[in-house]
């Protein structure tokens, strides 16, 4: 018994593979055009990138040269002159004598008025008015020297008292404050003001003068 003759099958719908694609010249043209922009886009991505990174460190460069540096302040003197006396707040007094160092390179610095308070045991006992209006160049220096006595110092004798108890200790501790409002001048460029406030503790031994501890230190300074 023959077996039967098997005729071939064909699909009406020939498997992708096999079919040969044909693109139009428009198909062609479009993707030429679509890299174009792409190759383009991402030129000017990393054009604009780059020229955003060099602005950012030469912006860098520029915030580091002209950073405003605070003034630095240092007491060099401070005597309490009758302190070795009994009786001596009859006439008492007190001097001192203060730079005032701007740092800076490039950068001025505007002083409006500046004032200078003594206090003992946080306790306020002298100020004056030392500076009326100054301008500091860059890389300058101020000394300040005044005295306090009169009117602008109020020690009592039982005061007096106390300076003397702590001078049979050993020392007297002061604090020297200077205050005042600052402004940072860069070429034709002003800040705005800032409160300063410099807070010079200092001792002084029982004749009176600064004690070694406390000579040419550097005082903190502050902004509020």
């Amino acid at each position: 018994m023959s077996s039967p003759h098997r005729v071939p099958i064909y699909s009406a719908n020939p498997p992708e593979k096999l079919v040969k694609r044909h693109h139009t010249t428009r198909y062609y043209v479009h993707r030429v055009q679509e890299s174009l922009t792409t190759r383009i886009s991402k030129l000017v991505c990393s054009i604009f990138l780059s020229l955003l990174l060099i602005l950012g460190i030469i912006t860098f460069i520029l915030w580091l040269s002209l950073r405003p540096h605070r003034p630095r302040v240092h007491i060099h003197n401070f005597s309490v002159p009758g302190l070795s006396q009994e009786n001596g707040f009859e006439n008492a007094q007190i001097s001192f004598n203060v730079t005032l160092r701007n740092a800076n390179e490039h950068i001025g610095m505007y002083y409006d008025a500046m004032d200078g308070s003594v206090f003992y045991r946080d306790q306020k006992i002298g100020s004056k008015l030392l500076l009326a209006s100054l301008y500091q160049q860059p890389k300058t220096t101020t000394i300040i020297t005044d005295v306090l006595s009169g009117a602008t110092l109020t020690v009592t004798s039982q005061r007096w008292m106390e300076f003397l108890n702590d001078r049979a200790a050993g020392s007297v501790t002061f604090r020297l404050d200077l205050a005042s409002t600052i402004r940072f001048k860069v070429s034709t460029w002003t800040s705005k003001r800032h409160r300063m406030h410099a807070s010079c503790p200092v001792s002084v031994g029982a004749d009176g003068s600064i004690l070694p501890l406390s000579k040419d230190k550097r005082c903190p300074v502050y902004f509020t």
